[in-house]
């Protein structure tokens, strides 16, 4: 039914691991129908698991993997050059530099944008899964066998026995673990024989291993190993041979012999037992390396001999401590101290210092001996969707690739970039890597599985026999045979196939022996009977034990065995027995033996004493040994079978008092008990159902009691709900209309004030169980409704619930709202759980239900909360949205009124931006950080890339950018890193805009436009890239680390939030790369208080120092700390992140300017003040060398555009800033930007020429001019204490000089990436073309004019004071000089003026003043 696509599509089946359970058995197969609760048993553990892949949300991540270094020049750096020269120097360094600067990354839409988009910089380390384990009550996936989460997996394999004499005949043996403190077994048998080169057959079976499962290493658990032989013939050769001192050699007539009597004997006797340790005795007290569960054996396995007096005769691996090879993990153990025993022993016995001494054989057994993790637990590693979950992730594999600065980006770090590699579809392949080849594994049964306080999950149903002693009034040489009957009516009968075979691959047998006591009167038997129990037995079902002697030794035909007497055992008296029992022997069977008429007539040995004892041991998931939980499976069958009395109290006093089982007993057959309550919920009258219910509760509620591990979903319910529940397999109808309904009416109950006792609360905090499963049960439904009438590979339509199961669903979610309101003023977490709860079920049910379905129950929640609430509520609010909005399609959620587009986006809109107006701190942050990651999960999917998806996404949050501008007092309140939250989402929603949406923000107020570019500017000021020197980072702030009280420290103001976190842990680790040498350069900042010269400087003590000073440990020092490499990726992340931003608002600048063009928005034409401001800004701040390149051509497309405007006389302070600043870069010592600055003077020229008088260029350019004079350092000092101009000074006269260059204009103009025309093209509405190099040079020169005659007067500084005339020289040409400019042009004068007064020259003093009169006269 389910093999079918759609299923398939929605659900993943995963096949149970491999236990060597046998199938189900013949005596199973029978008519299961006539009990229901064996068919519920079997279909619990028989049926494939069923995994919702939608569950825990999807992220496949696409990230541009590198970052490019960007370069940020100084007026004395250039950084560009030595890049390209340190590329150049040779082919090895080449690599690095490439990968040091990153390679570019290709935006898809590349030829529209200028730069990279700024999210993946702001948050290079985005992690999904880990931002959505912040989310409170955050679901979080088991993988299915985390039942046998801890735990051990040793296998175990014989490699060889050998002796000194010789090995001649067959030897057989069982290992099992066992518990030396407790004396008991902990495992099953695994058998193994060897076999001498001669009697082998083709495929010695000795090559398959068995394997134990152990919950936690200790040093009392070993492996017992006990051998036997052939019982011994009377008069032939003994074994004592085996362990004679001196050595021996069989004879050929021996060996033959022996092998003749071993063909013809088929009975066995005890020969030899060893006991060999696991683990060694410092496990117990160091509970380090050697108790990690993944310890090789090795060290465990310590060739030491000094154990305690107890461990005596344990096997001392060959004490000169060679532990024969050790392959892999894998361990060769030779025992050389095998005990010969001198008689049959009972396991008891063994180590019973009373007993006499065994001598020791002298020979050897070789073991290869192999530790794994639980083969179960092998799927563990892989999370949810197959990625590596973050712990398995060392954070040294991390930083490894990191090592060789391969990767200056964040891609390679954080789980999700380990994507599908790991895929798992099918689990099962992976248990059994470790243990070679599959099919000789023999799984031996774990006896602890059956005290565990954990649900079975798989069918195993057999008992386990053990005859321990039988006490006889002569020596004989006694065996049993064991036998399991049906009935006692006829002796002749057959017995049942019920015994399992020692020899791997042979059908179930009819019957097993013990091994020959030799000549005992008092026999022992160790011997392990597996017995495959019926599905149910009849009071007639028992075991029977027969007694022979045989006489060994062989006469004229093979010895025959003699029976001595009968024992018998009914089954259901005993089953449940864990104690020894004891039994009279019959000398005879008659019929009817089982029945106490006939018993009297018997004739017993030994006058009707007990004198068998033995023990049996009853392992079971389908037969429970709880009373009440065997009841309530009684009374189920009958009410299923409609065999009970009508009335049906019955069945009620079953359900309620299963909340009397002790819990094992409950947790074991945990699922198998929810099955059937939630049957009788789905399909039982009303009290039944509510019976039912309650006792759901109860056990749940109890369940999560007993969660060791806190979590607010026990695992157990968890992968019940998660694996195990497939809704009956169709089989039945659906779940969830029962189980809304009662659960309804409940709550309807509570709502009306009826009292429902305490277990609503628990109903509470259940709530989430409940949701999953009604979610989990509609799902199917909707898989098995579509499964066949689909075209493969389409998406399943979503279901439209029946009304009525949707206004049940509807007063149930209305009914917990208020719960969650109602709670959450008093401040109850179990009101957030239960909000995150509601959460997830409407996220759910995105997937299965019409969406306008879901829009009624969110709107509904959004009703209850509207508005402005107190902070708790809120932040209820938030966490709701936050998880719906995670979901992985991009909900098509449409509202009431039509023009809503999506309800969703809306409310989520409205909401942030209510949390950045609140109150509450700690809520503004989490608005902000929503939005952020929200808006990365969307750009980062690989899902949305098509740029239609990105429009679409940024249409939807584009409201947002409105709000904000309607509201901008709300954006000044937040905190600078509220405000980078905030500045981010907006850049990022209006680069992926089309420019008809962005345009309508432009078009509704002058004001709103001006307040949109002031958010851009605000985009500049606190993402502008500033070097460390320039101040030191947010230590001098008010708001200082401190003063923010986030958890973790601050390393970048710039970067997202979420970088302290990522940097801390990072730091945490406190990584050791593996490419550095011991003393790595990397890492030798040795501070003597801190560490020893030997020792490298540790990271923790450096946080520990910065943290402890309690001046809020200033970023700069905890920069410092950092890790070289993950200082410099943090670097690479700021630059980028400034450089992208920069990038982005130039983008839109140069959007707006070309709509400004043809005035359809709305601005002030008049002084174009959004252009102004934006550019000045540009110029004001520190920008990287690829702004600076995208930026000259927008420049000059703006001079062409608004050249008008913009050189009016209302803008003269613009066009003086942004004169400065060209001349400020045209003094750079990186010719890329220098030159770049002459282009920008070429255009400031061109627009001149247009649009005013070129005399007020120059004059504006000379002002300019000397006020730069006074900011660039124009001399140096030489050696001889004389000046001499400076580099900077030599610059500035070269690129003035190159301003006029005809010859070279050409040639700049393409270096910097413009047309060849740029300067003779003619803007819109003129004519002719009034561009002349003559009157660019004359201005040119008179620039360099003032230039010269300030460098020589500052060259003249010190020798002013002496040389009176140089001085007055120097005045007179700096008045020259300054003559456009008339304030200058008189200061020199008066300057000349004062300097004649002085050398009393009064004549020339007083021409100076008639001078400066004739100026002002002008």
């Amino acid at each position: 039914m389910m093999e079918n696509n759609n299923l398939s599509l929605r659900f993943r089946k995963i096949p149970r691991q491999p236990l060597s359970l046998p199938k189900l058995e013949p005596l199973l197969d029978g008519n299961l129908e006539q009990w229901p609760h064996l068919n519920q048993l079997v279909q619990c553990y028989g049926t494939e698991w069923i995994k919702d892949v939608n569950k825990y949300g999807h992220y496949e991540t696409t990230r541009p993997d590198t970052f490019q270094t960007q370069i940020f020049e100084g007026p004395d750096t250039d950084t560009e050059t030595e890049f390209r020269l340190a590329s150049a120097r040779s082919a090895t360094l080449d690599e690095d530099v490439a990968s040091v600067s990153g390679t570019p990354f290709t935006d898809s839409g590349s030829p529209k944008h200028f730069g990279q988009p700024p999210l993946p910089a702001y948050e290079p380390a985005f992690d999904w899964e880990n931002e959505r384990s912040m989310i409170f009550g955050q679901r979080t996936p088991e993988s299915p066998a985390a039942s046998y989460s801890s735990g051990l997996k040793i296998s175990v394999r014989v490699l060889s026995l050998a002796f000194q004499s010789g090995l001649a005949e067959p030897f057989y043996g069982s290992i099992s673990l066992y518990n030396q403190e407790r004396k008991e077994k902990l495992s099953e048998d695994f058998y193994f024989r060897i076999l001498p080169t001669e009697m082998q057959d083709a495929k010695p079976s000795s090559e398959n291993r068995g394997v134990f499962y152990l919950d936690a290493p200790s040093a009392s658990v070993c492996l017992l190993i006990q051998l036997e032989k052939t019982a011994t013939e009377e008069g032939g050769v003994t074994t004592s041979v085996y362990s004679r001192k001196e050595p021996v050699h069989l004879t050929e007539r021996e060996k033959q012999k022996l092998q003749v009597w071993s063909r013809i004997m088929p009975y066995r006797e005890s020969f030899a037992w060893a006991v060999v340790p696991l683990f060694d005795n410092s496990i117990t007290t160091n509970t380090g390396e050697s108790a990690s569960p993944s310890s090789p054996l090795a060290p465990s396995m310590t060739a030491s001999s000094s154990h305690d007096g107890v461990f005596e005769p344990m096997a001392k691996i060959t004490s000169d401590g060679k532990q024969g090879s050790s392959g892999g993990s894998s361990v060769v153990v030779e025992i050389s101290n095998l005990n010969k025993v001198k008689e049959n022993y009972s396991e008891e016995s063994i180590q019973d210092p009373k007993r006499k001494v065994h001598k020791p054989v002298k020979g050897v057994l070789r073991l290869e001996i192999e530790k794994h993790r639980n083969g179960h637990g092998d799927v563990e590693d892989l999370s949810e969707n197959g990625s590596i979950r973050n712990e398995s992730l060392d954070l040294t594999d991390r930083l490894g690739d990191l090592t060789l600065m391969k990767c200056p980006s964040s891609g390679s770090v954080g789980p999700h970039s380990s994507g599908s590699k790991w895929n798992t579809e099918d689990v099962s392949k992976n248990l059994t890597s470790s243990s070679g080849n599959v099919d000789n594994c023999y799984y031996a049964f774990d006896f602890c599985s059956t005290t565990r306080n954990e649900p079975f999950l798989h069918l195993f149903h057999c008992l386990y026999v053990y005859p321990v002693a039988v006490t006889l009034s002569r020596k004989r040489n006694p065996f049993i045979r064991v036998e399991l009957r049906k009935d006692d009516t006829d002796v002749r009968k057959q017995p049942l196939e019920a015994i399992y075979p020692r020899e791997p691959g042979v059908s179930l047998q009819k019957w097993s022996h013990t091994q020959v006591a030799v000549g005992a009167r008092a026999a022992s038997y160790h011997d392990e009977i597996k017995v495959s129990l019926p599905a149910t037995w009849t009071p007639s079902h028992h075991l029977l034990f027969t007694f022979f002697h045989v006489d060994l030794q062989t006469k004229l035909e093979a010895p025959r065995p003699v029976v001595i007497g009968y024992a018998s055992l009914p089954l259901s008296t005993y089953i449940h027995s864990r104690s020894d029992i004891s039994l009279p022997v019959m000398r005879e069977l008659v019929p009817h033996y089982l029945q106490e008429t006939t018993k009297e007539r018997l004739d017993y040995l030994e006058d009707g004493k007990s004198i068998f004892k033995l023990r049996l041991r009853l392992c079971s998931s389908l037969y429970p040994t709880n009373e009440r939980v065997r009841d309530f499976c009684l009374e189920y069958d009958r009410h299923t079978l409609r065999t009970s009395p009508p009335w049906g109290s019955e069945l009620l006093q079953a359900i309620n008092s299963l909340k009397h089982v002790d819990s094992t007993a409950l947790l074991q057959f945990l699922y198998p008990i929810l099955n059937m309550l939630l049957h009788l919920i789905g399909n039982g009258g009303e009290t039944l159902q509510v019976a039912a219910f309650r006792a759901m509760v109860d056990i749940l509620t109890r369940v999560q009691q007993v969660s060791f591990d806190d979590a607010d979903r026990n695992r157990f319910l968890v992968t019940y709900v998660d694996y195990s529940f497939d809704d009956f397999g169709g089989n039945q109808p659906p779940v969830y209309p029962g189980l809304s309904t009662v659960w309804g009416s409940l709550a309807r109950s509570k709502a009306k004030g009826y009292r429902v006792g305490p277990v609503y609360d628990d109903v509470l905090s259940m709530a989430w169980f409940f949701l999953e499963l009604i979610v989990k049960s509609m799902a199917l439904e909707q898989a098995r409704l579509f499964d066949h009438n689909l075209p493969s590979g389409e998406d399943v339509p979503p279901m439209q619930l029946k009304e009525s199961v949707f206004r049940c669903i509807m007063q149930l979610f209305d009914c917990l709202l208020t719960e969650v309101h109602e709670r959450c003023k008093k401040g109850l977490s179990l009101a957030k759980r239960l909000n995150s709860s509601l959460a997830f079920f409407c996220y759910d049910l995105l997937y299965i239900i019409e969406p306008c379905q879901v829009y009624e129950l969110v709107s509904l929640y959004m009703d209850k909360f509207s508005g402005v609430c107190q902070s708790i509520l809120h932040e209820c609010k938030l966490t709701f949205l936050q998880i719906i909005s995670d979901h992985d399609l991009f909900v098509e959620m449409p509202g009431r009124d039509p023009s809503d587009r999506n309800y969703l986006s809306s409310i989520l809109i409205q909401e942030l931006f209510l949390s950045l107006d609140h109150d509450e701190l700690p809520l503004r942050a989490k608005g902000a950080r929503i939005l952020v990651i929200l808006l990365c999960k969307h750009d980062f999917d690989a899902r949305y890339q098509k740029a239609e998806d990105k429009l679409y996404i940024a249409q939807l949050y584009f409201p947002f950018v409105g709000q904000i501008l309607d509201e901008m007092p709300v954006f000044y309140n937040l905190n600078a890193t509220e405000k980078r939250e905030v500045l981010i989402g907006v850049l990022q929603i209006v680069r992926n805009l089309d420019d008809t949406s962005l345009v309508k923000a432009w078009q509704q107020s002058i004001a709103r436009t001006r307040l949109y570019f002031k958010l851009m500017e605000e985009c500049l000021i606190l993402f502008e890239h500033k070097k460390a020197a320039d101040s030191i980072l947010g230590g001098n702030n008010s708001r200082g680390p401190v003063s923010e009280g986030t958890g973790s420290p601050k390393y970048s103001e710039r970067l997202s939030p979420a970088i302290n976190n990522y940097l801390s842990e990072a730091s945490r680790q406190e990584v050791r790369l593996e490419g550095t040498p011991d003393n790595g350069y990397l890492w030798q900042r040795v501070n003597s208080q801190l560490a020893s010269p030997s020792q490298p400087y540790s990271l923790r003590e450096a946080l520990a120092q910065a943290q402890s000073s309690r001046i809020g440990a200033s970023a700069q020092a905890l920069r410092e700390s950092l890790h070289p490499i993950l200082r410099q990726k943090l670097e690479l992340w700021e630059e980028n992140v400034s450089a992208t931003v920069s990038l982005q608002v130039l983008e839109i600048t140069e959007k707006f300017s070309s709509m400004a063009a043809s005035h359809n928005i709305a601005t002030d034409y008049g002084k174009l003040d959004c252009i102004t401001t934006i550019l000045t800004s540009f110029f004001s701040r520190n920008q990287s060398l690829a702004f600076w390149k995208a930026f000259f051509p927008i420049f000059n497309r703006i001079f062409d555009l608004h050249g008008a405007t913009l050189m009016a006389r209302e803008n003269d302070r613009f066009l003086k800033q942004i004169a400065f600043h060209l001349l400020r870069l045209a003094v750079y010592r990186n010719d890329s930007v220098r030159k770049r600055a002459v282009i920008g003077l070429q255009i400031l020229v061109k627009s001149s020429l247009y649009f005013m008088q070129t005399a007020r260029l120059r004059a504006l350019l000379t002002i300019t001019l000397s006020e730069l004079m006074s900011d660039v350092q124009v001399t140096h000092m030489k050696t001889d204490n004389t000046l001499e101009e400076s580099g900077e000074a030599r610059r500035l006269q070269l690129s003035l000089s190159e301003m006029a260059d005809e010859a070279k204009s050409v040639t700049l103009l393409r270096e910097c990436g413009l047309p060849d025309d740029t300067l003779l093209v003619i803007p819109e509405k003129f004519t002719e073309n009034r561009w002349s190099w003559t009157e660019v040079k004359q201005l040119s020169d008179s620039l360099v004019l003032a230039l010269d005659a300030s460098l020589g007067h500052a060259l003249l500084g010190s020798v002013m004071a002496m040389d009176r005339y140089a001085a007055a020289e120097s005045f007179y040409k700096l008045g020259m000089a300054f003559a456009p400019v008339p304030d200058l042009h008189i200061m020199w004068l008066l300057h000349l003026c004062d300097a004649h007064q002085e050398m009393q020259s009064w004549a020339e003093a007083a021409q100076c003043a008639v001078a400066v009169a004739g100026v002002i006269m002008q």
